[in-house]
């Protein structure tokens, strides 16, 4: 699908910020662009906390931050700034959702209001955390926990599915640990439609997508997911997000 005129405005955003900041993933990045658009711009509410547990890929996050008046201090990968909108130091691979269940269980038993949001890829669900955070989600029924994997099918080292393959094993595990599954393309506005209502499960969603997308030269492309970008690479990359 071809990228609205939103989409293409936060990634050149994301590259203005990432350059001024020595920083890069911009294929993580941008893979993530539209799950983070529709979560910012139409479902998390004030009483909400959002947690990207895939640090590498924060540059529309800082966009979308600074966009709504926060001043996040900007590094490779989000430390922990409350007051900056920022909620768990990520970079480590695993630790988001881990955390995230950590905040969703300690509102359950203070009955404060506010649904948890994880945004993980899916190298990082390779992590034991990850296959111990549907264990102890699903047993204790906390449905105020949003897990999304970001999956685009590459991780630092190559190809997911070369690697080590996630997918159909995290959801059939998921389910037989009592989450709600959803599969959607997380290059429109899928994410938007599922209601998340209480009915005591926690929530997977796997979001498709592709790295570096947007980009030509980028999308599926295993080294973008940590290259500098510049020259002329810079400026068609800018081009085509025009």
């Amino acid at each position: 699908m071809s990228l609205n005129a939103r989409s293409k405005q936060v990634r050149r955003d994301a590259i203005a910020l990432s350059k001024a900041n020595g920083g890069y993933h911009y294929g993580g990045s941008f893979s993530c662009a539209e799950i983070l658009l529709n979560l910012w711009d139409i479902i998390l509410e004030d009483s909400d906390r959002f947690i990207l547990s895939k640090g590498h890929g924060c540059w529309v996050y800082y966009v979308l931050l600074r966009e709504r008046g926060f001043n996040p201090t900007l590094e490779g990968h989000p430390h922990y700034e409350p007051h900056e909108g920022i909620f768990c130091t990520t970079g480590s691979m695993g630790h988001g959702l881990p955390v995230g269940l950590g905040i969703a269980l300690s509102r359950k038993i203070s009955g404060r209001e506010g649904r948890v949001f994880v945004l993980m890829g899916d190298g990082e669900c390779q992590e034991g955390t990850t296959w111990e955070s549907l264990l102890v989600g699903g047993h204790l029924g906390l449905d105020n926990l949003v897990a999304i994997i970001d999956n685009n099918g590459i991780q630092g080292s190559g190809f997911v599915n070369n690697i080590l393959p996630i997918e159909r094993p995290l959801i059939s595990a998921a389910k037989a640990a009592s989450w709600n599954v959803h599969e959607i393309d997380g290059h429109n506005d899928e994410l938007t439609k599922i209601e998340f209502k209480p009915n005591g499960k926690p929530t997977l969603i796997f979001a498709k997508t592709i790295k570096g997308k947007g980009v030509s030269f980028m999308e599926n492309v295993p080294r973008w997911h940590s290259n500098w970008l510049g020259g002329t690479d810079e400026a068609t990359a800018l081009e085509e997000l025009t």
